[in-house]
């Protein structure tokens, strides 16, 4: 994510990345003249707000290892709370909504920014600075975050598991892939118009007892068995309850 966002603030008219700081200089190099970069904490510029962009395990040390107090600091992750980061400075979050992947390029415009501070004027700050990328910020506690980040699990990272094999059923089978990729795009679409639970179709919500065991019979994989069994029930219950 971090390499992200320097390239979304360098092309924003309204911000001013002061400086960015790797272990690794040379990793940045393509990003930054070498003047921005640092490697040494303490070599830190003035700035108004400091992002940590790092793994969430190491959010806390390196938020206790900056060399100053009384700025804010804020970290981009989904699942660490406000109080992970050292008290010593101002506290925030600045998470960006979004799956990242290093070489596919992404359009801040389009991603919600959830923010939290500790300091109604802190949030002034990282609101301006957010609009400055998107047009869509969500004022969002740690609660409320964790519950959105689990929510984003569901849909992003285990939706595309569900890609993944259904990628094996097709090389199993000697079937390209792409045929499925109109059916893919048409059910992400149904939920810019329909409540997800109202855009569910399928054997396993009607009820279609002999395609769900011809399917299962199909399946030699258990792993593959278990999964069908568990999202079929899940499903069946979904609608028992719309019912």
């Amino acid at each position: 994510m971090a390499q992200h966002l320097i390239k979304a603030f360098e092309a924003a008219p309204a911000v001013n990345l002061e400086q960015a700081y790797a272990r690794r200089p040379e990793q940045l190099s393509h990003l930054l003249h070498s003047e921005k970069i640092t490697d040494t904490l303490t070599a830190l510029a003035e700035a108004d707000v400091y992002i940590i962009s790092v793994s969430d395990d190491a959010i806390a040390g390196i938020s206790s290892q900056l060399p100053f107090t009384n700025k804010l600091v804020i970290h981009t992750s989904g699942s660490v709370g406000l109080n992970q980061l050292n008290g010593k400075n101002h506290r925030g979050v600045f998470y960006p909504l979004q799956t990242f992947s290093k070489n596919k390029e992404i359009d801040f415009h389009t991603i919600p920014f959830c923010l939290e501070t500790e300091r109604e004027e802190d949030y002034t700050i990282l609101e301006t600075l957010a609009s400055a990328l998107s047009q869509s910020v969500y004022n969002i506690n740690s609660a409320q975050r964790q519950s959105l980040h689990v929510a984003a699990v569901f849909v992003s990272n285990f939706t595309n598991h569900m890609y993944t094999l259904g990628s094996q059923i097709c090389d199993e089978n000697n079937i390209p892939f792409d045929i499925l990729k109109p059916l893919i795009q048409e059910t992400a679409k149904k939920i810019n118009t329909l409540n997800p639970l109202q855009a569910q179709t399928g054997p396993a919500v009607r009820n279609d007892v002999t395609t769900l065991q011809r399917h299962l019979d199909f399946l030699q994989d258990e792993n593959k068995k278990t999964i069908y069994r568990l999202l079929t029930q899940s499903i069946q219950q979904a609608n028992e309850q719309k019912l």
